[in-house]
Parts: structure tokens; sequence; C-alpha cells
């Protein structure tokens, strides 16, 4: 009878487990539609456009009196907007974990992104000052979001199941892009049949995802579960802000292989996080597309990162996580050299390289994810995810900085995009130096068979 209770009990935490992963992939479901239609699609050439009206006649703006080439102002919006992220997740990864109450930081900081994105409806005219500010504001709630929401792996997932759960949340994600796309295509191409002009329907597009996020944010939130923190159960005291930060950092020296992967990671994300939020400028001033084909691009990068993201899932069960991203770095350093000798006018080499994208897109961070997640000392999830988070958008500034110097300097988008080779390149010889069973185990994590 006492065997059966356990097995009763075991199968009852197995089904909560289940419904827990099923409302965490709808996270990954609500904030994508922003990532995708927003950051990836619309705002980028939108932006520029509204800078470009109000420049000057040698094609500057000037916020706060700096002169800056308005066809740059997205690119350093997006790098301000991750310093801001910087300045911020310290202070809410420290009260994570101080309470052990993720999901009301996790809802405080979803529908302030919601809102922000809500407001770019208002943004028309000459109003790049205030496109510039909602950026800020919704990719810096966004990505403190994001902290919080990939602490919760390692609790929802035994280290067996986290290749296939991360992939799976990214697989979500990627699906309800392509269906909003799908969506926003259909408002945009035939925007005249709506009584939309082409400026209205972009900015319904961009504000409809707000809502989207809100509302199905939702789910998570209602299914997940708030764990007692370490430091309370312990009562280890927890330092503030920046000075847990420190803190973390501090005992993170003890774990040296875990932080020589955030190094890595830090390296190739950046890159990633670049060719996702410039590519559609690319697409649109040097090689001359219009918003129409950029869209279909991205919609067919959405499908197919959906089948990429499982894909790469079931590699890593043969070949090992670390081995099937080094394998996605090789990829992206292909497709990206192959997007420099992109001809102008020619929709459909774009489509070839968007195909490549989306292969390794979705895959690539998922697995880097979950592999980070077998890396965390037992305990300690929200603060070391914080610092990954630190690691996914903490330097996530310099690759557009990076891009919007090069084009700011040669005049190039080609030599911009090229440019970001480097991140992939470095962040491979990097991350192959790193022996990941030996860190799962110095980090007291039983090894999986398959790493």
């Amino acid at each position: 009878m006492g065997t059966d209770t356990v097995r009763a009990g075991s199968a009852d935490e197995a089904a909560e487990r289940r419904r827990e992963q099923r409302g965490w992939y709808f996270y990954d479901w609500a904030c994508s539609v922003y990532s995708t239609s927003v950051l990836t699609v619309f705002l980028g050439p939108y932006l520029t456009s509204v800078a470009k009206s109000a420049a000057d006649a040698d094609g500057f703006v000037h916020p706060l009196g700096i002169p800056v080439r308005a066809g740059s102002f997205f690119a350093y919006s997006v790098s301000l907007s991750v310093i801001v992220a910087v300045l911020v997740m310290p202070l809410v990864g420290a009260a994570a974990d101080r309470t052990g109450r993720k999901k009301p930081l996790l809802a405080a900081a979803a529908y302030t992104g919601a809102a922000a994105t809500t407001g770019m409806f208002f943004l028309g005219g000459d109003r790049y000052l205030l496109g510039g500010a909602l950026l800020v504001v919704a990719n810096a709630a966004q990505s403190v979001a994001m902290m919080l929401y990939n602490s919760y792996l390692p609790q929802i997932a035994p280290p067996e199941e986290r290749d296939a759960v991360s992939s799976r949340g990214w697989a979500f994600g990627y699906a309800a892009g392509a269906l909003v796309l799908v969506v926003n295509l259909v408002l945009y191409t035939g925007h005249e049949s709506f009584g939309l002009t082409e400026s209205a329907a972009v900015r319904v597009c961009l504000a409809s995802a707000g809502p989207w996020w809100g509302a199905f944010a939702l789910i998570p939130l209602r299914r997940l579960r708030d764990r007692r923190s370490v430091a309370k159960a312990t009562g280890e005291a927890t330092a503030p802000g920046f000075r847990q930060l420190a803190a973390t950092v501090r005992d993170m020296r003890r774990h040296p292989l875990t932080l020589a992967f955030l190094l890595a990671y830090l390296i190739y994300n950046d890159g990633i996080q670049t060719v996702i939020s410039q590519a559609s400028v690319y697409g649109s001033e040097e090689l001359g597309l219009g918003q129409s084909t950029l869209i279909g691009a991205v919609l067919l990068v959405q499908v197919l990162a959906v089948a990429g993201a499982l894909t790469m899932g079931r590699l890593a069960r043969i070949y090992g996580a670390k081995r099937t991203i080094l394998g996605s770095l090789v990829a992206w350093t292909v497709t990206l050299g192959a997007g420099y000798f992109l001809p102008a006018g020619a929709p459909g080499w774009f489509f070839v390289l968007a195909s490549g994208i989306g292969l390794v897109l979705g895959g690539s961070q998922a697995l880097s994810r979950s592999l980070f997640s077998h890396l965390v000392p037992p305990g300690k999830e929200a603060e070391y995810f914080s610092a990954y988070e630190m690691s996914d958008r903490g330097m996530s500034w310099l690759g557009p900085l990076l891009f919007g110097i090069t084009y700011q300097v040669t005049g190039s988008y080609r030599d911009a995009i090229i440019s970001l080779v480097a991140f992939f390149v470095i962040g491979f010889v990097l991350l192959a130096r790193v022996p990941v069973r030996r860190a799962i185990g110095e980090a007291g994590n039983p090894i999986p068979e398959r790493i």
C-alpha cells in the first residue's frame, strides 16, 4: 500500500510538472510576436523611415543634440534598450531571490512591455523620439521578463527533459510568430481594402503585438508555481540590487567553466540577436526589397524555425547539445557570408538566406538555454539565470553598435552585415574549449548520457 502511495504521488508530480511545462511554453507563444512582428519585421524599416522624415539636409537627426545618421537610429535605440535592461535586471533578479515570488515580477515586466508595444500605434509623422523611447521600454521589459521565464526551466524539467522542453518552448514562440505574421501580411498588403493607409497598417501591426502579449501571458501566470527561495529557507541574506549581482559573480568564480560557457554564449548570441534585429533593415535599405517581401521572408523563417528547433532538439539527443550548437554556429557563418553577396532586388535569393537562418535560429538558442541549465548549481536558479540573461542581453548592444558604426563609417549595409561573422567565429572557438561534462559535475549536477 505504501508503494502504491509513492507511485500515485510520483504520477501526480509528473502530471503537475507537465501542466507547468505546457503553461511555460505559452509565454514564448505570448512574447515572441513582439520579437517577430515588431522588432524583426516592422519597427526597423518603419522607425528608420520616420527618422529620415525628421532628418536635416545631411540625413542626420539630433536626439538630445547628438548628431545621428537617420539610418543608424534604430540600431542605436536597440543598443540603448539593452543597456537599460542590464541596469534593471540585477534589481529584479535580487528581488526574485529574496522573495521567491517570480510570478508578480514576470507579470509586471510582461505588461510593461505589452503596454509600450501597444503605444506604438501613435508612432507617426516625424515622431522618431517617441518610437525610440517605446522601443527602449518594450525591449528592456522583454529582457527582464525572459530572465525570469528562463529561470523556471531547471525547476519544471529534470535534466533528461530539458533539451526537449526548451526546444518546444522556442517552437511554440516561432509558431505564434508565423501565425500573427500571416495576419499582418494580409492586413499590410490589403490595407487599402481595409480603409487604411500603408503607415496606419504598419502601426496597427506594431500595436497589435501588445494585446497578444498581454492576453496569452495569463496562461503561464496561472500555471507556473512560485517556489520558496533558498535564501528564505536557509536564513541566508540576499543583498539588494547590484550588491547581489556582485555576490553572484563572486560565487560564479567558484565555477569557472560555467563562466567560460557564458563568455562563449555572450559572443555568439550577440551575433544572433543582431541578425534578428537588423535583417529587415538590410533587406529594405541595401537590397531594395519591399515590406511584403520582408514579411514573407520572416514568415518563412518562423515556419522553418519551428521544424529547426524540434529537429536540433532530436540531434542533441544523438550527438549532444554542445556538438549540435557548434554545428549551428558553422551554419550561421556560412549563411552570413552568403548574405553579403546577395544581389539587390532579387527576393528569391533573400528567401534562400531566410531559409538558412530559420533552420538554425531556434535550435541554437533553445539548446544554449538547456545546456546552461545543467551548469547552474542547485538552489541558485534565479541568480544564475539573471547572469545568463545578462550575457544574453548584456552584450547584445555590441552587435547593433558595430552594425551601426560600420554603416555610419562605410555607408554600406553589406559591410555592416559581414562584420557580424566575427561573433560566430569567436563564439565557436570559445565554446569548443569548454569541457561541459566536467562543468556539469563541478556544478553539482548529474551528468546526462548525451551532452
